[in-house]
């Protein structure tokens, strides 16, 4: 993998991790019937970080000839569903058969990418 790929890499990463706080913060504004404003403050926020993150490795995914909107989108979609997963600390608790369709879902989004790459 190139430096170019590792920092792409990086960069989306960060980008799915900062929209997945952002989901996660999200999901709380409304638990008590009430508006959470710090989580109103938490999710937006991360989704402005995650966005500006993700213009930014767009340059470098046009540099390394990526131009598909779909596979951009692919990308960020499986990572930030990993983090969502990961943040929010409740998929090892999913029974299993609810696991593994997750993580054939994963892999069929794998599939997809490198299927379909341009």
């Amino acid at each position: 993998m190139s430096p170019n790929s590792l920092f792409v890499f990086a960069l989306i990463s960060l980008s799915a991790g900062a929209d997945s706080l952002g989901f996660i913060h999200a999901a709380k504004i409304w638990q008590k019937d009430t508006v959470s404003w710090i989580d109103v403050a938490w999710s937006t926020t991360s989704w402005s970080v995650g966005i500006m993150l993700y213009v930014m490795s767009l340059r470098y995914l046009t540099r390394l000839g990526v131009t598909s909107a779909e596979v951009h989108t692919m990308v960020w979609f499986a990572m930030t569903i990993i983090g969502v997963i990961v943040f929010s600390g409740k998929f090892f608790s999913w029974p299993r058969l609810e696991q593994g369709v997750a993580t054939l879902l994963l892999f069929g989004l794998g599939w997809l990418l490198v299927r379909t790459a341009e």
